[in-house]
């Protein structure tokens, strides 16, 4: 099963990021400027001169036409390309496809009725499927996989952004008292070997102690992963990895 766009993506170079919403991108000889769905950093990848994937938009009142949705680690002249979706907004929509089609049943094996975007306390969550809330993150902040060889990178600082994700796990905790099930669904558009935190938060002690908490409670934390290609998206794996984030300190 795979997520198919209604267009293969286009293939173009990266000349330059010029703020946190746009790139300039070289596309057949012609720079355009491009929407970048993600606002904050991709790794610690240095994008100029970086291939990208990207949708191109019918609808004539967007100020770009073009959306980047994912990235390669590969040499420009590589013809076997390793992309990187970067749309996170756009994991949603894959997540989705996969649990309407049962493909995550190992991770919620019973339900009948899938809802978006439910407000759960003063949030608002991803999924409620069936009687369990599913909130879906897509990490950018660290690449783990191996860059070719003509891939810079940059020193980055530590996130600091972190009391979104806080508020969302603890909810989530807490509709265990109602529910038997609430997860928080780290999803990854490439083949990521298992989630590490290797460049920590500032604060990172906080988080550990929450996510430590919401765990004790029951929340279970799983792990997707998929392919991006020019033609879609296709699950590849998922587990429960849980186990993995208690008592991070």
């Amino acid at each position: 099963m795979k997520f198919k766009f209604n267009t293969p993506l286009t293939e173009g170079k990266i000349i330059k990021r010029n703020s946190q919403f746009t790139l300039d991108v070289e596309i057949n000889d012609n720079i355009e400027k491009v929407h970048c769905p993600t606002t904050g950093r991709i790794g610690n990848i240095d994008l100029k001169n970086v291939a990208g994937l990207l949708s191109k938009s019918d609808n004539p009142k967007r100020k770009t036409k073009y959306t980047l949705e994912a990235i390669s680690i590969s040499n420009l002249n590589r013809k076997d390309k390793k992309w990187i979706g970067i749309n996170q907004i756009a994991s949603n929509k894959y997540i989705e496809l996969f649990l309407k089609n049962h493909l995550l049943d190992g991770m919620l094996p019973e339900y009948s009725e899938i809802k978006r975007e439910v407000s759960l306390g003063k949030s608002k969550l991803d999924f409620l499927v069936g009687s369990t809330y599913l909130e879906v993150k897509t990490p950018l902040q660290t690449l783990q996989i191996e860059y070719d060889t003509d891939i810079k990178t940059k020193k980055v600082s530590s996130f600091s952004s972190t009391d979104r994700f806080i508020k969302h796990i603890n909810e989530l905790a807490d509709s265990l008292e109602s529910n038997e099930k609430a997860i928080l669904l780290n999803t990854f558009q490439y083949d990521n070997p298992g989630y590490e935190i290797l460049n920590p938060s500032t604060n990172y002690i906080e988080v550990s102690e929450n996510v430590d908490r919401c765990i004790e409670k029951g929340l279970e934390i799983w792990q997707v992963n998929m392919k991006i290609d020019h033609e879609g998206v296709e699950l590849l794996k998922y587990w429960n990895t849980t186990s993995n984030f208690r008592k991070i300190k």
